[in-house]
């Protein structure tokens, strides 16, 4: 094993950034986001940053999730469209989840013929089928999408795409069966995926609970990969926290024994218990930035109330 693999398995000094509030809180009351918000999709494009969410009214039961957006220049202080979310399913039944931006590398954004392109996953929580569906689809601007694809995965929840050469690696949760794992699949088109026989990440670490959810990949490396992925804890099953693990090859992962790297600040009560559908990004500067959704103690009137933001200055040389 290389150095470098060693030093993405030691600790992780993740550090608050902003002020004690959220960099995303809950909309105004009529907003499509006043009730709930998770999912953070983060990105550094033309010395902006942009943040796509996941956003909705109504109760817990009823909920239904529309995508947000949202810029900033620091990556930390972010301006709300205007103009409410960019886009949605349109039936007031499907939800649009865990929107992911194809990117490569360290999280740099990957355009074709000068599109974003972006998966999330679906389902109709109103109806509670719990079917759930992996879509993609483009855009010129980042704020007008095309209608997107008919389903390209079933019960595929929370993709993360890079692209690698000339192919698609895909890596999401598995929600077929209990206890949720994660599972890989590649691609010649990014619409036609080939799925790995077997998980290649299961719940198998003494903190973890549960279930095993929001994988996100890099390739910082030619020959590494790392994942950042969540579980509730075994200590707490209400509280979420982040574990990371590395790959020579996005299929056999490594987990690090200084899991988890990153959970809830019981101090600040808006993440007190949740902080998982995360998205990071290497930045121009070397560091690292990670956007997290959050949730706070029980009763869990919002499913999900705030997102907020850490950096990292990286595994050091």
């Amino acid at each position: 094993m290389t150095d470098l693999f060693k030093r993405w398995l030691e600790p992780q000094a993740w550090k608050r950034d902003g002020d004690d509030d959220p960099v995303i809180g809950l909309g105004a009351t009529g907003d499509f986001d006043d009730m709930h918000l998770f999912a953070p999709c983060g990105a550094w494009e033309d010395d902006q940053f942009r943040l796509y969410y996941c956003g909705s009214s109504g109760d817990v039961s009823g909920r239904v999730f529309r995508l947000g957006h949202a810029a900033s220049h620091d990556g930390i202080h972010f301006r709300k469209h205007l103009q409410g979310p960019v886009y949605e399913v349109g039936d007031d039944a499907h939800s649009v989840l865990t929107p992911a931006i194809l990117r490569q590398d360290k999280g740099q954004i990957v355009r074709e013929n000068d599109c974003l392109r972006m998966w999330y996953s679906s389902t109709d929580f109103p109806g509670r089928t719990g079917r759930h569906t992996i879509h993609d689809m483009t855009s010129a601007d980042g704020l007008t999408w095309n209608t997107a694809s008919a389903a390209q995965l079933e019960d595929a929840y929370a993709p993360s795409v890079l692209k690698v050469g000339d192919s698609y690696r895909l890596w999401y949760t598995d929600v077929s069966r209990e206890p949720w794992s994660v599972r890989h699949a590649v691609s010649d088109d990014g619409c036609h995926w080939t799925v790995t026989p077997d998980p290649v990440l299961v719940l198998d670490q003494a903190w973890e609970h549960g279930r095993l959810f929001y994988p996100y990949v890099l390739q910082p490396a030619h020959d590494l990969f790392v994942m950042w992925y969540g579980s509730y804890q075994s200590a707490d099953p209400h509280k979420t926290a982040l574990g990371i693990a590395v790959s020579r090859d996005g299929i056999a992962w490594e987990k690090s024994e200084h899991n988890p790297v990153f959970g809830p600040d019981p101090l600040r009560a808006w993440e007190s218990h949740y902080t998982t559908s995360q998205s990071i990004q290497q930045l121009p500067n070397g560091s690292w930035r990670m956007w997290y959704a959050s949730r706070p103690a029980p009763p869990f009137q919002h499913k999900y109330f705030a997102i907020g933001t850490a950096s990292w200055e990286g595994p050091g040389s």
